[in-house]
């Protein structure tokens, strides 16, 4: 008689933009079982939870996707995603997009904590689930200066989780993946394009409009991005920054 093996899981940290997808892509082409979670903190571009449940149904794992709130994010608040009284800073050029990296090693879009809650939440619910992994989008050559998108942050958060779930400590540790981490956004969208994600249903806007504002920080990376992949990008800008 043969016994059926049980799915490998993944919990899949799923904000409803560009890298986020592509992690879902990965893990789906890995073998992984689909759990995706989302975090409501109050976010100013909460059009992206929208596009969340749009990729959650698109991978036809709608019933399993978890939305969580976390509002006390936006009560704290100490960022621009998150407080209205701070600005989304419009970097309008590329000499204003390098100015600003080059002046500020964090910047005002940076949510204290935020994927340390994240990882947190997603540990309690990969281990109720059964999951051998934890997805997260982050990475360190694109990224926007974020000391939690940093590869010794994640290795650090892994020790931990060995030591307080009771899987880690059974020997059975449930691991982070990153498969963005060292890739360019180019080289992140090529990969994507090739697992047929779906780009035109995430959104990387920082403002959070119905259209993308093409201005901001994120903007600017995912039309770079695009632009160096030689990949047309399917969504619509308010704006195409100059060049």
């Amino acid at each position: 008689m043969t016994t059926k093996l049980e799915p490998k899981k993944a919990v899949i940290i799923l904000s409803g933009g560009l890298d986020s997808t592509t992690c879902m892509g990965i893990a789906q082409e890995e073998g992984y079982e689909l759990y995706p979670i989302t975090f409501d903190y109050g976010q100013r571009h909460k059009i992206e939870l929208d596009n969340a449940r749009l990729v959650a149904e698109h991978y036809k794992v709608k019933n399993r996707h978890k939305v969580i709130t976390l509002g006390f994010l936006k009560e704290f608040g100490g960022s621009a995603l998150t407080d209205e009284s701070i600005d989304v800073p419009d970097m309008t050029n590329v000499d204003e997009v390098e100015k600003a990296r080059e002046d500020s090693e964090v910047p005002v879009t940076y949510v204290p904590g935020r994927n340390l809650l994240f990882l947190s939440i997603a540990t309690s619910y990969a281990e109720v689930i059964g999951a051998e992994a934890i997805y997260i989008g982050v990475n360190a050559l694109d990224y926007s200066g974020y000391p939690d998108c940093r590869p010794e942050f994640i290795h650090k958060v892994e020790e931990v989780m060995a030591l307080a779930t009771r899987v880690g400590v059974e020997g059975g540790p449930i691991r982070i993946k990153t498969p963005l981490s060292t890739w360019s956004k180019a080289d992140i969208i090529r990969q994507g394009t090739l697992l047929n994600v779906p780009y035109q249903i995430t959104t990387s806007c920082y403002n959070g409009q119905s259209e993308a504002c093409g201005v901001c920080d994120s903007c600017r990376l995912r039309l770079k991005g695009f632009a160096e992949a030689g990949v047309r990008d399917p969504i619509a800008y308010r704006e195409l920054p100059s060049s």
